[in-house]
C-alpha cells in the first residue's frame, strides 16, 4: 500500500508525522511524496484556527472523493470529523499514533485516553538536519480560547533519560539542530519533579556538533524557573531564542483568557534575558479581537509590543474554536478585528524596518 502523509500545524504535529512515517516504513508500507499515486492519504490535522480548520476539511472532503483518507491529529478530538466528511476511511487521535498500522489494516477508528511515549518510535525526518524531539504531551493551563488542550489534555512529561537518548540518536544521525517541542515547554517536568533547566543542563552534555532550539513556553511557568533557565541558556549549545506568548497587554483580557500570567511576568522575562543575552531573539504571540477586548485593551497590547519590540510577532485574529469556553462568548465584528490586526502588524513592520528605533 502506498501512503501519502499530509501535515498541518506546529512542530509537535510535524514530530508526530515523522513518527507516523517511521512506524509505517518499519511496517513495510510504501511512503510516497505524490498524493495522486497514493492508495491512502493520512491527514495529520491542527485545531488552532478556524482558517486552518476550513482548509483541512476542504482538503479531506476533496481527497475522500477518490482516495481512502485517514484523519488524525488535534482536530479529531475537537470535531466529529465524520459529520463534515462521512466518506473518510478511519479516524485516530494523538494518543493512537503507535497504532497507525492497525488503523490502516482494519480501517477502523482508534481513540485512547492514555498518552503514548513515542520517543523510541522510528522517525523519517522532513528535514534531515533537524531533529524534532517532543519532551511531553499536554499542558497545565486551561486557556479559554485553546482547542489544543481539548485534544492533548493535561501534562505528561517524558523522562530526561528518554529524551536524552532521543537527542543522542538525532545527533548521531547528523542532525545539526535539535528542536525541543511540546504544548508548553515552560512547565516541563512539573509533574515528575524536574524542570526544563535540569533537562537542558543534561542535554548539553551530549557531545557533537549541534544546537538546541527551545520551543514555546508560557510566561507564568517561565517565571518559576527564570533564574535557572538563564543559567542553562549560557551554554553555547542553546540557541539564543525565546518564544513566550503574551497574548494580550491587558490584564483584564488575560484574566478572561485564564492565562494566569501577568503582563509584568512577560516584561520581566524579556528584560532579564536581554540583559544577559543582548543578541537573543524574542518571539511572542498576540490574539487580537478576543471577546470583551475594548479599544483601551487593544491599546495596552499595542503599547506593550511597542515597548518590548519582540523580534518575532505572531498575530492571530481571534477565531472561536468548538468546545472552548471562549466559543460561548459574544464575538467582536470581523471588521474591527481586522482593523486592529492591521494596526499592530504595521507597528511591527515599522520598528523592524527601523531596527527597533521606536521610543
Amino acid at each position: 500500500m502506498k501512503v501519502y502523509l499530509k501535515t498541518y500545524g506546529c512542530q509537535a504535529n510535524i514530530a508526530d508525522s515523522e513518527a507516523i512515517a517511521g512506524i509505517l516504513k518499519q511496517d513495510n508500507y510504501e511512503l510516497t511524496d505524490n498524493e495522486e499515486e497514493a492508495d491512502t492519504i493520512i491527514v495529520n490535522t491542527c485545531s488552532v484556527k478556524n482558517s486552518s480548520q476550513s482548509k483541512e476539511l476542504h482538503y479531506i472532503r476533496e481527497k475522500a472523493k477518490t482516495k481512502k483518507v485517514v484523519v488524525g491529529g488535534c482536530l479529531t478530538k475537537t470535531l466529529d470529523i465524520r459529520k463534515y466528511a462521512p466518506e473518510i476511511t478511519a479516524v485516530f487521535d494523538t494518543n493512537s499514533i503507535l497504532k497507525i498500522p492497525e488503523v490502516l489494516q482494519k480501517e477502523e477508528d482508534h481513540f485512547s485516553n492514555v498518552k503514548e511515549n513515542r520517543l523510541t518510535a522510528p522517525v523519517i525526518r522532513k528535514d534531515k538536519s533537524i531533529g524534532i524531539i517532543s519532551i511531553g504531551e499536554g499542558c497545565l493551563n486551561s486557556c479559554t480560547f485553546c482547542a489544543t488542550k481539548l485534544a492533548r489534555g493535561n501534562l505528561r512529561s517524558y523522562r530526561i533519560g528518554d529524551i536524552k537518548r532521543s537527542v543522542e540518536k538525532a545527533v548521531k544521525e547528523e542532525c545539526k539542530k535539535i528542536y525541543l517541542t511540546s504544548q508548553d515547554n515552560g512547565c516541563y517536568g512539573f509533574d515528575i519533579k524536574t524542570s526544563l533547566p535540569e533537562l537542558l543542563n543534561e542535554l548539553t552534555t551530549i557531545e557533537g556538533n549541534y544546537i538546541i532550539r527551545v520551543g514555546m513556553m508560557n510566561p507564568w511557568h517561565l517565571t518559576k524557573i527564570l533564574t535557572e533557565l538563564i543559567e542553562a541558556y549560557k551554554s553555547e549549545k542553546i540557541m539564543k531564542f525565546l518564544h513566550i506568548p503574551v497574548q494580550s497587554g491587558s490584564e483584564k483580557i488575560l484574566k478572561h483568557m485564564k492565562r494566569i500570567h501577568t503582563v509584568e511576568n512577560y516584561k520581566t522575562a524579556v528584560k532579564e534575558f536581554r540583559k544577559i543575552f543582548p543578541e537573543i531573539s524574542i518571539a511572542t504571540d498576540v490574539i487580537v479581537g478576543y471577546p470583551f477586548e475594548a479599544e483601551e485593551d487593544f491599546q495596552l497590547t499595542y503599547n506593550l509590543i511597542k515597548e518590548t519590540k519582540p523580534e518575532v510577532l505572531n498575530i492571530s485574529k481571534f477565531s472561536s474554536r468548538p468546545g472552548t469556553k471562549a466559543s460561548e462568548l459574544k464575538q467582536l465584528s470581523s471588521e474591527m478585528i481586522k482593523e486592529r490586526s492591521v494596526r499592530l502588524y504595521s507597528l511591527y513592520q515599522e520598528y523592524r524596518k527601523n531596527n527597533c528605533s521606536i521610543t
